[in-house]
């Protein structure tokens, strides 16, 4: 099946873009004005707000909350079309994009379909920590939670109690973080009250990271100061600790075990699978090597932006961050317009506005500039960049019912199974101590993967 533009499609250039997230929404709405024919595929027919996907996770947000239809969002704009389809494969010679079920030709390609969770080479990890990237993953995370809890209230003997109870994040990037804070909260406020058999206020939260700070991408004092917070909410850090197996039973270090139930992933991401078929350097976790303009090389047609590029700017790489989705974005879309008039492409400027972490209520890291700021003012500011920068008038009402509800009542409304409860497995007893390998870049395990550095309007913050 052939997915060229239509016969009546005006007989202009065509610009491809695979991805409907920040960046391939900020390069459709740049070339609004272009003369150019846009088709932007994606596989999911929504834009989805990562910023606060935890909080579907944690059950503060439902997912409509949080994602927008592509194609609502771009429904105004009459040289751009929506398609819902899956790319598998980019043949930068032909210039072909191979579909799930058919192709489609493009003049200019611009490359925006971001990165996904890595488990450094342990693949068979996901089974037992999932990663937090979609609403299927952020769903999946809220059922092991709260089945937790449900389980919890059947449970007699008191150390598989404690394993129930106890639930570990790998990963203390801005993503490991916020859930690692988020889950204190449930347990200490949210559903203090709701069982009867065991205290809720009694389960253990164990942060895990790889680095010898929370918050790597952060100021040391800042992140210094998230480790504070962090401890005051009850979550227990364990710093220069490298993962060495994941399994039914709970989390290993070496000859350390930590029994536990429920186990989540934020410690590596790795660039889509399609910029490896671009046929140009990657660098070890799969980001495509740009050039100045983003375009790759040897290929002036073709654009590679937000999470997926590597591009470095000064002593420090373009970070994986919202802003910089947006901006590169929208960059590459005027370097198409200006090749499509004949004109030289200019270099990309990444602009730094600042960094942002929340840590759990009222709770909050923050850097814009050399000010740096933490608490409730870190926190407040992160709430209003992330409504402000919500598709969506009704998404940003909702988000703030919900924000002062959660805050006032210290509840969340979300607090949804959706599916069977979430059970392990039976027979969970630790095995051997697994060999650890470890090449250190990662949180004690190989492979081709970067940790995370999260997602946000604001900065090097989810």
């Amino acid at each position: 099946m052939n997915e060229n533009p239509a016969p009546n499609a005006p007989k202009v250039p065509h610009v491809v873009i695979l991805g409907g997230g920040f960046a391939g929404l900020s390069a459709a709405r740049a070339l609004r004005k272009a003369k150019v024919a846009v088709t932007l595929i994606d596989k999911k027919n929504h834009h989805l707000f990562q910023p606060l996907l935890y909080q579907v996770a944690t059950a503060a947000l439902n997912p409509g909350d949080i994602a927008y239809p592509i194609r609502s969002v771009l429904s105004g704009q009459r040289n751009v079309r929506t398609l819902l389809a899956e790319a598998k494969h980019i043949d930068v010679k032909s210039r072909t994009i191979e579909l799930a079920d058919g192709q489609l030709t493009y003049d200019y390609l611009l490359v925006a379909t971001g990165a996904t969770h890595s488990y450094f080479g342990q693949d068979a990890w996901e089974r037992w920590a999932p990663g937090l990237k979609t609403i299927e993953d952020a769903l999946e995370i809220r059922r092991r939670v709260l089945s937790a809890f449900e389980a919890a209230e059947r449970e007699t003997d008191a150390t598989k109690l404690r394993a129930m109870l106890t639930f570990v994040v790998v990963g203390a990037g801005p993503t490991g973080v916020e859930l690692a804070g988020a889950l204190a909260e449930i347990g200490r406020w949210t559903v203090a009250k709701d069982f009867r058999s065991f205290d809720p206020r009694t389960l253990r939260v164990v942060l895990v990271e790889g680095a010898d700070r929370v918050l790597p991408p952060f100021d040391p004092i800042l992140s210094a100061k998230a480790k504070t917070q962090l401890e005051h909410l009850g979550v227990e850090v364990l710093l220069s600790s490298k993962v060495t197996q994941i399994d039914q039973t709970g989390v290993w270090f070496g000859d350390t075990h930590i029994a536990a139930r429920t186990v989540l992933w934020a410690a590596g991401v790795a660039g889509s699978p399609l910029g490896k078929s671009l046929g140009v350097p990657t660098d070890r976790a799969g980001r495509v090597l740009v050039e100045q303009d983003l375009s790759v090389p040897g290929h002036p047609e073709v654009f590679v932006v937000g999470d997926l590029m590597n591009l470095p700017q000064g002593d420090k790489l373009v970070p994986g961050v919202a802003p910089a989705a947006l901006q590169s974005g929208k960059a590459a879309a005027l370097n198409i317009a200006r090749l499509v008039a004949g004109r030289a492409t200019v270099p990309f400027r990444y602009l730094d506005k600042g960094s942002l972490a929340t840590i759990g209520r009222a709770a909050g890291v923050g850097q814009i500039g050399r000010w740096k700021f933490s608490g409730f003012l870190a926190w407040w500011m992160w709430w209003c960049v992330h409504i402000a920068f919500l598709i969506g008038y009704r998404s940003r009402i909702v988000v703030m019912m919900g924000w002062a509800f959660q805050y006032f009542a210290f509840s969340r409304g979300a607090r949804l199974i959706t599916g069977a409860a979430w059970e392990p497995g039976v027979g969970r007893t630790p095995t051997t101590p697994p060999t650890p390998a470890n090449d250190g870049r990662g949180p004690g395990v190989s492979g081709p993967a970067l940790p995370d550095t999260g997602r946000s309007p604001a900065g090097s913050a989810r």
